[in-house]
């Protein structure tokens, strides 16, 4: 008899508003989100950037008093407690605080507690005043599910991102996100972040899930849309709306995403790519979490 492979997974991005500064409140909305999306099956659950703290701080020290260490601040503690407790993983953006220095992080829990940080590198904005660039790579994360890499918003404008995720063995990515509206963005489509990591999905054969946060805080209007994308490239789930707190939730199978990568008898999108004209890892250094 032939092996199976099919593993269906459930996936759930929660769309949330954070409340500028009110951490406890925030953290406790957000673990009353991850028990309903626990509830509907999800095993994995994605949450928007900067979500205990809030978005747009208006200095560093501001930034700097809302921030938390990983793994031992309180909401990566409280994280950990339900991840454990509901047997599933999650990646939720926080502003972490290692000594000194800040970052706009997102931790990787599991049911055995934390598997480890991502740091964004490719900061938005004001991000360059608060933030230092990210200093960890592109780890990807090994789970019985799949493997797991990590983007944060802007992170996503860098084809770059998603391919090294994939060459680091990334069955997906997940992708906390505080999507702003963008120049050239077309009254009545949808941002061009769905489209980006549409096309990032297509071409890496991977899946993408991305959490964005609605609301408008301190004058900023974020765009919402959250999405989880196929390995075709096209949305299992979502968009959601623009202006709402929501559960997208979209059932996957991470490792026909691994298979589909052979279009067909000759090509196969990191196969094919032309390491003798460009650099194999495009100038970023080797893992040892390589596959």
């Amino acid at each position: 008899m032939a092996a199976k492979h099919e593993e269906k997974l459930m996936i759930a991005c929660l769309q949330f508003e954070p409340r500028f500064g009110e951490v406890a409140d925030n953290r406790a909305r957000s673990i009353a989100m991850i028990e309903q999306a626990a509830d509907a099956g999800a095993r994995i659950v994605i949450l928007p950037e900067l979500v205990i703290s809030g978005y747009m701080f208006q200095s560093r020290a501001e930034a700097f008093a809302l921030a938390e260490p990983i793994p031992d601040g309180p909401s990566t503690i409280a994280w950990a407690e339900v991840a454990a407790r509901r047997k599933l993983f999650l990646v939720a953006g926080i502003a972490e605080r290692e000594g000194d220095r800040l970052y706009n992080s997102a931790v990787v829990i599991g049911p055995d507690g934390v598997l480890g940080v991502y740091r964004k590198l490719h900061l938005w904005a004001d991000e360059n005043l608060w933030f230092e660039a990210g200093n960890l790579g592109l780890p990807v994360f090994s789970t019985p599910h799949g493997r797991i890499g990590v983007a944060i918003c802007y992170d996503g404008w860098f084809p770059e991102v998603f391919r090294l995720a994939a060459v680091e063995g990334a069955d997906l990515v997940c992708v906390p996100t505080n999507w702003v509206p963008i120049p050239g963005q077309v009254e009545g489509r949808g941002p061009m972040a769905n489209i980006l990591h549409m096309a990032a999905a297509h071409s890496n054969s991977m899946v993408i899930a991305c959490a964005d946060r609605v609301g408008t805080e301190r004058g900023q209007p974020f765009v919402g849309h959250s999405l989880i994308v196929g390995h075709t490239g096209w949305p299992v789930a979502g968009p959601a709306s623009g202006d709402s707190e929501e559960i997208v939730l979209a059932e996957v199978d991470l490792s026909a995403a691994r298979r589909a990568r052979n279009w067909n008898s000759f090509n196969h999108p990191l196969r094919d790519r032309r390491t003798d004209i460009y650099a194999e890892r495009l100038g970023a250094k080797p893992s040892d979490r390589r596959p």
